[in-house]
């Protein structure tokens, strides 16, 4: 998840935190007295970023908000942002971290590393560019309406709260044009094969008919238990929101966008291409790995990476009756029939619901602590599977709603296997629902309960997927070589994601590069390519983190020998959910020093 485009509800509460008195700090400062304040600004910053930002409140668990919508993009919305970051920093300079116990040290250190990360975004104007097929507010609520997401619509408080919400979605799409237009005379605008990829998710979106509208689909499945004379208001409410606000302005977008920006948009594939793009995009860089490796030096890694990992497919091969050169076994077995066994959805669920009950068996080997909170497989909705990735959403604070992987689903009789543990375990279980189900569970500054660092979540998400190997989940060839092959997966985006940006690939290079390197069809290709084209850096994060966690656990087990415990290992890392990684390793290493004097 990489948000940059952060909205502001109303300027109020940003002047109320700049107002707040500032003390200067003082030698004499109890630490009670230093956390109370760190705590003050922790929970000050979060109220105006969650109202500043509703959509991603919602999407963090946070339903406070689920009944508005900012115009984030405004470009004055966006000054107000920038100060309120520089407010935080000057109000965290006024306490003595050096009175802070270890636990408000770090949430000190985080605060200040995620107001200096999104402020290092100020130069550059990314709210011209608030469309792409991955990244698009009418897509992100239209995921919304089917009640199973981050919004929930099964009261109606909750159908008021989303018609509210919807019926602001023409002030926004005015806004997106205006930045749209800004961005055509200013030369920063998205690449063609973006917005001809998310095109068909607008005219979707913009289809006549309120009633077959995917806005509607709440009134489509009112609750049994709503009175008469709700569903007659909230019936009525709905039809005349869409009618009169909604698809008159998705119209509008549509038009705009195939008409007017397409024309407009750019030939080149990487973010260098754009005005000051290499700075920008080495801003990106730090953003999404939390490291300060330069583009060469991360090239060169997945280089590396990916030469060890295709080694490995010579060993494998022959246990799945493959004869033929490394290179070529991926390509094989996507052509062989034994890999894709499914001929419906509920079949493909079916399974991964078993491999769930499996993994939960297994799981008590590694862990020492688990969520709390369930975990349920889902199947994406109909509007983005085309262009949609495997993913997940976490569990509810209150409990009212459990984790979800949601497993993309085109057409089941093309479904393969081979991928199959090595996604659940990224996306489901111990991946995104370890670190994302224990976050809910903590004590923490909600800034730090909601927030998401990439380094960290994708690293730990692609790190869960090597555990495969102990739960003994990969002695079928089949699942190893999907393993194998999803890690070769991240090592080459390390490799065209660089390529992209910093080397001034263009689109049919990277492409190129991934079919010969991963064995793909052109249209995986493409899809892969045009994720990395519209999120810049946000690749990275998986094997970059990944390879610190994996260097850490080493590094601790060499250190305590016999008294290594990976369980003890995976507690503390987990144990303050999302750290950048030089504040983890920090963390580790103070952890491995504590376990050898014991």
């Amino acid at each position: 998840m990489t948000y940059k485009h952060m909205p502001i509800k109303t300027a109020a509460l940003a002047l109320a935190f700049l107002a707040l008195p500032l003390r200067p700090a003082l030698a004499a400062d109890a630490p009670s007295r230093a956390s109370a304040r760190l705590a003050a600004v922790a929970a000050q910053y979060y109220e105006a970023k969650a109202r500043f930002d509703p959509v991603t409140a919602t999407f963090s668990g946070d339903n406070r908000f689920d009944g508005e919508l900012a115009i984030t993009i405004a470009p004055g919305e966006v000054k107000k942002r920038h100060a309120l970051y520089r407010d935080v920093l000057r109000k965290l300079k006024a306490i003595d971290r050096g009175r802070l116990a270890r636990a408000d040290a770090t949430t000190y250190d985080l605060l200040e590393d995620e107001v200096r990360s999104a402020l290092a975004f100020e130069p550059f104007q990314d709210y011209l560019l608030p469309i792409s097929h991955q990244d698009g507010l009418p897509v992100m609520l239209a995921n919304f309406a089917g009640g199973q997401g981050p919004q929930a619509l099964a009261t109606v408080a909750q159908y008021d709260a989303y018609l509210r919400r919807i019926s602001r979605l023409a002030l926004w799409n005015d806004q997106a044009i205006e930045n749209m237009r800004e961005g055509m005379r200013k030369g920063i605008v998205q690449p063609r094969a973006i917005i001809e990829t998310a095109l068909p998710q607008y005219r979707a979106l913009a289809a006549d008919g309120v009633e077959a509208n995917t806005f509607y689909t709440p009134i489509r499945n009112l609750p049994a238990g709503f009175s008469e004379a709700d569903r007659a208001r909230l019936t009525a409410a709905y039809r005349d929101a869409i009618a009169q606000k909604v698809l008159p302005s998705l119209k509008k977008l549509a038009a705009f966008l195939e008409n007017e920006y397409l024309p407009a948009c750019r030939s080149t594939a990487g973010w260098g291409a754009l005005p000051d793009g290499a700075k920008w995009y080495r801003v990106w860089v730090r953003d999404q790995t939390t490291t300060d490796l330069d583009p060469d030096a991360i090239h060169a890694l997945g280089l590396k990476e990916v030469a060890r990992i295709q080694g490995e497919f010579a060993k494998v091969g022959p246990k799945l009756g493959y004869a033929g050169p490394p290179a070529g076994l991926l390509a094989w077995m996507r052509d062989d029939d034994r890999f894709r066994p499914f001929r419906s959805e509920e079949e493909i669920l079916a399974a991964y619901r078993a491999l769930n009950t499996k993994v939960i068996g297994k799981l008590p080997q590694l862990f020492a602590t688990v969520p709390k909170a369930q975990l349920e497989v889902r199947p994406e909705p109909e509007l983005t599977r085309a262009s949609a990735s495997d993913h997940y959403t976490p569990p509810a604070p209150d409990g009212s709603r459990p984790g979800v992987f949601w497993a993309v689903i085109n057409d089941p009789a093309k479904y393969r296997s081979t991928f199959m543990t090595t996604l659940f375990l990224h996306e489901g279980q111990p991946g995104h629902h370890f670190h994302a189900g224990l976050q809910q569970e903590m004590a923490l500054p909600k800034f730090r309960k909601f927030g998401f660092i990439n380094a960290y979540g994708e690293g730990w998400a692609l790190y869960a997927e090597s555990l495969g190997k102990e739960m003994g989940l990969y002695e079928d060839p089949n699942a190893y070589a999907g393993h194998l092959a999803a890690e070769l997966v991240r090592a080459a985006r390390l490799v065209v994601d660089t390529g992209l940006h910093d080397k001034g690939w263009s689109r049919e290079k990277a492409i190129a590069y991934w079919r010969e390197t991963l064995g793909s069809t052109e249209e995986a290709a493409k899809n892969n390519i045009e994720r990395y084209m519209a999120s810049p850096g946000q690749a990275l994060g998986y094997k970059i983190g990944s390879l610190k966690i994996q260097e850490l656990r080493e590094r601790a087990a060499r250190a305590l020998g016999p008294k290594f415990r990976l369980a003890e290992f995976h507690n503390a890392v987990l144990s303050d959910s999302n750290l950048p990684l030089r504040l983890l390793e920090a963390k580790i290493d103070r952890w491995i020093a504590q376990q050898v004097m014991q």
